[in-house]
């Protein structure tokens, strides 16, 4: 089935008929007589237009948008400010509703300056609104959050709940449009009870099939279809025909991902007329894409793109760019699936032009990201394109176009954010945006140190602690919004930055050497594809779909994460995953280091643990034994890093750690009593059950890890004590890790207890010390946008932490988390784990790795390879469970 995303949602256009009274007109008293039947005219022409606008037909709108022009006319020539801007915004607001963008635009923004200028904070509100909803649509989000957040404050100040709940849904429906459902859904459920307080139907029914709409894109398709149904009563309650059809375009939807096309078109083919009747050419498009996507699940291709064909020029016309990508997507699946594959990229090249455009114009690197992600099956759909003509003529390079789609679709904002990472520009910054950057960050610091407080409580109230956690996210979001801001006033940062940096084929063999492979996948829905890039060839294999290898690759990170003894991999899981992705490259590999791109939940797999393809025995071997191996989020990002680091010179001194912090006030080093103190060296080896992480931070404070003072000191033993920096305790707290003096070291070493938000990256990070040595309650959390604040040159950085390398995957993206902000920190590389390591056993490998490379000199990744080996050696940590968790992303030489 081709992908489609028609379903239709209702935005708001807000508009106040009650002012645009007659009465409301002020006319000055003190004007003589023929300018006073002068206006007198125009208000009679403006309210002839309001009653032909109510009226909500084509003609007559048509019409009252006549009506309006002739009553402008006359208020320019009495120079009557409001007159104008009551005229202009309705004349905008006709032309929005006919889809000309650009003429409703020139008239809002004619409109705007009056309504400031004469008071009008009612209709202030409406035109901000307005003007957002028009640039959502044309795809320019960041343009229409803006105006959306102008546009809430003027509504709450008049008291405007109908604007007020107006401008939240419209900020839902955008939200909804870049793909980050949930905060769509949270935004419909603040405007709901709005609209139902003053009894608007209407707008209660247009909220109710955006919530529908909202859990069809989250496939829970019981509550969307109550949510239409409740919506489709209520639309035809009050008559509107227009919205009855959009609902019924919705209902269609369900059906169609019900596999039930008949019923579907029964639905579209009922909403039809109601689009055409009321001139709504956007809508008319939706239910032609539905019913060409209901022909192509019918098996009809011609059809199917006989609709695809007439939507795509009433996209066109009303300046839908999304929904024109969306359509020519379309057409490029039903292409292929007829065997016309130049037909099919000739659509699909063009839906991409699209989209890579639309998304420059997104400047908020969240909604670039969350945009970028809705748009994968574009480029999934390119790929297989280019390989499927690939297998048909092998010799004309299609698989290194593909290999470059693969590139161009993945870790693009990762890709801009490292281009950019050395501008730290304050030119042409207001001091009040600096001034309010300080404030945020002082703000969030006083909410870390409640958080702190709470857990630390005897019996911590997971409300209030999960309230205070909410609250330091909404500081963060703050904090991002202005950085954005703050970008936008700094040309330079953007000039600055290339972002036309996805290497080909050639480029991507040069960042290789003769010892070096590159295994690059790429996750489809009905096959996955593997690349292998060595200096001088390129090699591409079919693998199967994504859902099978996902399968298989959650069980196996399941198993290595619960200590499974070693051969059950060997003989499970592990074995039939390393049987897809790697046999395939086996006869290719020996002598190699190996450098992975992954996709997917393939991300979160080490794959050192993985069995080698090429042993043939019973016994589990894994791959480490036998490779090096260190992980990219693509292959674009080495090319960036490698250019920074060129220009860079070594931090002068060796390694900083900072490790083993204080908690909680039941600490030995608090109370002066023995309490939770660190093991002696034996025993410890015999204490595997502390962990070094939380899922949540919604816990009873944070256990002492006696492992990590035991690590940092066998460390800190290897290195002359001038070229090291020790924090322990007290010392290894916030303000030492967020200082400049961790610019002086090569390595950067944390030890201590990590936590993972996988559904909000930016709260992931790192537990500092949460107490000074008085027992006062300090902030202590190291998050990810601390770490894109930092100034770290290092050549490694090691989180000898839990799960410090997982993060939210975002698809074309990949996994956000604490590895993004190390690198853009200014790290050549970093160590990180993918589950929840023992205490013991993370000491031990720690300590074998510095000491390969600083008494045997080896590199990072020989290093990591050989510390993982002893592990393997030793009966007590032969279990990937110990030595598999930590992964090197980023240079390998």
């Amino acid at each position: 089935m081709s992908f489609i995303s028609f379903i239709a949602v209702f935005s708001i256009t807000h508009y106040l008929p009650a002012t645009a009274t007659t009465n409301s007109l002020k006319i000055a008293q003190q004007l003589d007589e023929s300018s006073v039947i002068a206006l007198r005219k125009a208000t009679q022409l403006s309210q002839e237009g309001l009653n032909l606008f109510q009226q909500n037909t084509v003609k007559s709108r048509q019409q009252a948008r006549q009506k309006f022009q002739e009553a402008l006319v006359i208020f320019r020539q009495q120079n009557h400010q409001q007159g104008q801007m009551l005229c202009l915004a309705t004349i905008g607001k006709i032309y929005g509703d006919f889809g000309d963008t650009q003429r409703a635009i020139e008239y809002y923004n004619q409109a705007l300056p009056l309504a400031e200028a004469t008071g009008e904070r009612g209709w202030k509100g409406n035109i901000l609104n307005n003007l957002g909803l028009i640039y959502s649509q044309l795809g320019e989000k960041q343009t229409a959050l803006e105006y959306y957040h102008q546009a809430l404050p003027v509504y709450r100040q008049v008291k405007d709940k109908d604007g007020e709940g107006t401008t939240l849904s419209n900020f839902g429906l955008l939200y909804a449009d870049l793909g980050d459902k949930e905060r769509a859904i949270t935004y419909y459920n603040q405007a709901l009870p709005l609209f139902k307080a003053i009894n608007k139907q209407t707008s209660v029914a247009v909220v109710l099939n955006n919530l529908g709409q909202a859990y069809s894109d989250l496939a829970d398709f019981n509550k969307a279809l109550e949510y239409f149904r409740q919506s489709l009563s209520l639309r035809r309650q009050v008559e509107d025909r227009v919205g009855e059809g959009t609902v019924l375009l919705n209902i269609g939807a369900i059906y169609l991902e019900q596999r039930q096309p008949q019923e579907a078109l029964k639905s579209f083919e009922t909403a039809l007329p109601l689009f055409r009747q009321g001139g709504r050419k956007r809508e008319e498009a939706n239910i032609l894409v539905g019913m060409g996507r209901v022909f192509d699940e019918l098996k009809q291709p011609e059809k199917a793109l006989n609709f695809y064909r007439q939507a795509l020029p009433l996209y066109r016309s009303v300046g839908d760019r999304s929904g024109e990508a969306t359509t020519l997507n379309n057409i490029g699946f039903v292409e292929r699936d007829r065997g016309n594959l130049q037909a099919a990229i000739q659509n699909v090249e063009k839906a991409i032009a699209i989209i890579e455009d639309l998304r420059t114009k997104i400047n908020h690197e969240d909604l670039r990201t969350s945009y970028f992600a809705t748009q994968q099956h574009t480029y999934n759909l390119y790929i297989d394109l280019l390989m499927r003509l690939h297998q048909q003529q092998p010799q004309r390079g299609y698989d290194a176009l593909a290999l470059h789609i693969s590139e161009r679709s993945r870790a693009r904002s990762l890709i801009e954010l490292l281009a950019q990472a050395n501008v730290r520009l304050t030119k042409n910054i207001p001091p009040s945006l600096l001034a309010q950057e300080k404030s945020l960050q002082n703000q969030r610091q006083i909410q870390e140190k409640l958080l702190g407080e709470y857990q630390n409580q005897p019996q911590p109230d997971p409300e209030i602690i999960k309230a205070t956690e909410n609250k330091i996210n909404e500081i963060i979001q703050q904090q991002k919004a202005l950085q954005t801001q703050i970008n936008q006033q700094n040309p330079e940062r953007r000039e600055l930055t290339n972002p036309q940096t996805i290497l080909k084929l050639p480029e991507i063999q040069k960042q290789l050497d003769q010892d070096t492979v590159l295994l690059q996948y790429s996750l489809g829905k009905n096959r996955s594809y593997l690349w292998l890039v060595t200096t001088n060839s390129l090699t591409s294999y079919e693998l199967p779909k994504a859902e099978e290898i996902e399968n298989i690759a959650q069980q196996f990170h399941t198993q290595l994460s619960q200590a499974t003894t070693a051969n059950d991999l060997a003989m499970g899981t592990g074995k039939k995953l390393s049987d897809i992705i790697l046999a395939p490259v086996a006869d290719k590999l020996a002598g190699k280091r190996l450098i992975i791109v992954a996709d997917g939940i393939l991300q979160n797999i080490p794959f050192a643990t993985l069995p080698d393809p090429r042993n043939r025995s019973s016994e589990y071997q894994p791959l480490m034994l036998n490779h090096e191996i260190a992980k990219l989020p693509s292959a674009s990002t080495i090319a960036i890093k490698r250019r920074q680091l060129a220009q860079r010179r070594p931090a002068p001194k060796a390694i900083a750690i900072i490790a083993d912090p204080v908690y909680n006030h039941n600490d030995e080093r608090l109370t002066g009593k023995p309490g939770n103190n660190p093991l002696a060296p034996e025993l410890e080896l015999e204490r595997t059950a502390l962990q070094r992480s939380a899922k949540t931070l919604n816990r009873n404070g944070w256990d002492r890890l006696p492992g990590t003072q035991q690590e940092a000191k066998a460390i800190l033993n290897m290195v002359p004590g001038d070229q090291t920096l020790s924090a322990f305790g007290f010392d290894a707290n916030y303000n030492l890790a967020t200082s400049k003096n961790l610019n002086q070291y090569r390595i950067l070493h944390f030890a201590t207890h990590g936590f993972v938000n996988e559904q909000q990256p930016e709260l992931s990070g790192i537990v500092l010390s949460l107490l000074d040595p008085q027992g006062n309650q300090i902030p202590g959390y190291l998050r990810l946008g601390d770490l894109f604040n930092q100034d770290y040159p290092a050549e490694l950085i090691v989180l000898s932490a839990c799960e410090t390398g997982l993060g939210k995957n975002v698809s074309g993206e990949g996994l956000v988390g604490l590895t993004r902000g190390l690198m853009y920190a200014g790290a050549a590389r970093v160590l990180v784990s993918s589950w929840q390591v023992s205490d013991a056993g993370t000491a031990v490998l720690m300590e074998e790795f510095y000491r390969q490379m600083f008494k045997e000199k080896k590199t990072p990744t020989q290093a990591l390879q050989i510390a993982q080996r002893r592990l393997w050696e030793n009966p007590q940590w032969r279990s990937p469970f110990y030595w598999g968790a930590f992964s090197l992303q980023g240079e390998w030489r």
